[in-house]
């Protein structure tokens, strides 16, 4: 994605306004509906963005991304109290990967499915260097650009599990949660304690209680690599651990 987290953050500023205690459901609207309130589209600069749709998907109504050399996604404002409800759970399916991205390079910075999880990281948290960047950011796009953010990925080679940050940014920690096309064509459940998760990429910055989320987002891009795929999102949700 040419922008990196850049239009991320444009979404979620765009966003905030509408901030909820939870995550409206794709599953309570009908499928070629609008999207459900307090979902808002966003891509990066360019690029097209994916197109998305409310499609049925075994008589649940999904979000679909179809991204044809696009890049973007869809963003929710939130506030949500990672100690109270720490994991988000969602189910998501692609079609097949990204066969030519690559996790360490921007050229290679695309995905079919990617979940974001914003948190509203003190400033004064960061080193140096990263605060002015942050501020740089802010007095661009917004007060709302974010200054810690988790991206799940399903990737095409990496193996799950694999960390490493953004290739734009170490403002963004991404996380392959899925691999290849073994697992392409079905539904595959995720539960993500975001807290540790948090904790794990910025721990060595943040030494208080883990920050608020203050959004999420559901994305697929391949303006890098000019390939088609198309991703499906079911609904999320914070939930106590278990």
């Amino acid at each position: 994605m040419r922008a990196g987290i850049v239009f991320a953050a444009l979404a979620l500023a765009a966003a905030t306004a509408w901030a909820q205690p939870a995550i409206a459901p794709f599953s309570s609207a009908r499928p070629g509906a609008q999207l459900p309130e307090g979902w808002n589209e966003r891509h990066a600069r360019g690029a097209p963005p994916p197109r998305a749709s409310l499609a049925d998907d075994g008589g649940t109504t999904v979000l679909e991304l179809d991204s044809d050399a696009a890049a973007g996604a869809i963003v929710h404002a939130a506030s949500i109290d990672p100690t109270a409800t720490p994991v988000l759970a969602w189910r998501w399916k692609v079609d097949r990967v990204v066969a030519r991205g690559n996790l360490e390079a921007r050229e290679g910075d695309d995905f079919a499915a990617r979940v974001y999880v914003f948190f509203d990281l003190p400033l004064e948290a960061l080193p140096f260097a990263a605060r002015w960047k942050v501020r740089l950011a802010r007095l661009i796009y917004g007060d709302s650009v974010p200054a810690a953010a988790l991206c799940y990925v399903w990737d095409n080679s990496h193996p799950p599990g694999t960390t490493a940050w953004n290739a734009y940014t170490d403002r963004v920690r991404m996380v392959v949660l899925q691999s290849g096309d073994a697992s392409a064509g079905r539904w595959v459940e995720e539960r993500r304690d975001v807290a540790s998760d948090f904790r794990a990429a910025f721990g060595a910055q943040w030494s208080g209680p883990t920050p608020r989320v203050s959004g999420i987002g559901a994305g697929s891009d391949t303006d890098q690599t000019g390939e088609h795929v198309v991703a499906r999102f079911g609904d999320f949700r914070f939930e106590a651990a278990r």
